[in-house]
């Protein structure tokens, strides 16, 4: 499973301003991190703007930054995904979100 995420946003009409995807292999990290929901399932916490992911996105990004040591070890054995792509996902989500906060999300899994 993987996750695919988009930011739509009513500029003249609706328009994707940001899509991405990662793979679900990392959910374990995610979860350490605390940033599972937010990027696997929003709409279970009630997040439908871009803005309100922001937080949450932010502190788990602060989190994977200053303790790699902890969560490197967490790469999935079989190769598929490891910490540094969740820490690129993630600050280009966070960047997204600034840019778009009022932008709906939409996520496939």
């Amino acid at each position: 499973m993987s996750l695919d995420v988009w930011l739509t946003a009513e500029v003249t009409s609706r328009t994707e301003v940001f899509d991405r995807n990662i793979t679900h292999n990392l959910n374990t990290m995610a979860e350490a991190a605390g940033i599972y929901k937010e990027l696997w399932r929003p709409d279970e916490l009630g997040i439908t703007k871009a803005g309100e992911l922001i937080p949450a996105l932010r502190k788990g990004l602060t989190m994977l930054q200053k303790e790699p040591e902890r969560f490197i070890p967490m790469n999935p054995p079989n190769g598929w995904g490891k910490y540094e792509n969740l820490v690129d996902f993630d600050e280009t989500y966070l960047d997204a979100c600034i840019k778009y906060p009022d932008a709906d999300v939409r996520v496939s899994r």
